[in-house]
């Protein structure tokens, strides 16, 4: 192998070509050197750009961190929040029932709780998962108070519609039973209770309800008929005047008419006369 090589210098104007001669050793170094500044170079790029990569990573770990300690904090006042609404729903629904005088509170409905995680005592995924098993508990806890509500609003409708007091300010004279007729002197059914009073006192309607009919019969004289609801009806015969209309919605105590002495009758008086499912019951049950 040769020892040394020539480099042939040729310049562009009319001087005189130029020949160098190099040895072999030296190129080698130079070669040798560039081959190691080569790697310096490769190193620490690859180096810088592992540096900036991993502060890259570093960086979006401390985003992601943060926003994991966001939402963790967001979580844990979420958690706290439904707590105290699940409490809340729980003692309401306890005094609902207790001045509703109802059963206990059924089967299955969840027991108040408190408390919250201890920091970074749980992972975000497992206070989200407490959060919506409670938000299923509050659900059940409020179709309890529905159901509660819609019980007492049945109770408080059946209350309005069932007669309850005096009709009119007098006094007996003829109770509900089988009776001698003053008329015929026969044993029949006195289908109602027969209330002395003096003419054009006011008669008040026992519940709440609808004017089923107003009308005159041979018998009961100027009547009115009033629906309750629920197979109640109740009857006001013998009425001097008439105060309502057919069709018209009323409540307890409203006045519906004037005692009078209209259609068989031996004297003012109101003829009271009470119906379930159209079957008279006796109305001193309910004075």
């Amino acid at each position: 192998m040769a020892k040394r090589f020539s480099l042939i210098i040729i310049p562009e104007s009319d001087r005189k070509i130029r020949r160098v001669h190099v040895r072999r050793g030296w190129i080698v170094s130079v070669l040798c050197f560039l081959a190691a500044l080569l790697g310096l170079f490769s190193y620490f790029t690859y180096g810088y750009f592992n540096l900036t990569l991993d502060q890259s990573e570093l960086q979006r770990l401390r985003v992601e961190n943060s926003q994991q300690r966001q939402d963790l904090q967001r979580l844990v006042l979420d958690l706290e929040n439904v707590q105290f609404e699940l409490n809340s729903l729980a003692e309401t629904d306890a005094r609902v029932r207790q001045l509703a005088s109802l059963d206990a509170e059924p089967q299955g409905l969840p027991v108040a709780i408190g408390g919250l995680p201890e920091e970074g005592g749980e992972s975000v995924d497992e206070i989200q998962r407490q959060i919506n098993k409670l938000q299923v508990e509050i659900e059940l806890r409020r179709q309890s108070q529905e159901d509660v509500r819609n019980l007492l609003n049945d109770q408080v409708s059946i209350s309005r519609a069932t007669p309850k007091g005096w009709p009119t300010k007098g006094w007996i004279t003829s109770y509900f039973g089988m009776r001698k007729s003053p008329f015929t002197g026969r044993r029949v059914m006195h289908e109602g209770m027969d209330i002395a009073a003096n003419t054009g006192t006011p008669v008040y309607a026992t519940a709440d309800g609808i004017v089923a009919r107003v009308e005159y019969s041979r018998g009961y004289g100027k009547t009115v008929v009033i629906d309750h609801g629920y197979g109640y009806r109740t009857i006001f015969g013998h009425n001097s005047k008439i105060l309502v209309k057919s069709g018209q919605r009323i409540k307890r105590g409203d006045r519906v008419s004037l005692v009078g002495n209209t259609g068989q009758s031996t004297g003012p008086h109101l003829h009271y006369e009470l119906r379930m499912n159209g079957v008279p019951i006796d109305p001193r049950k309910t004075l």
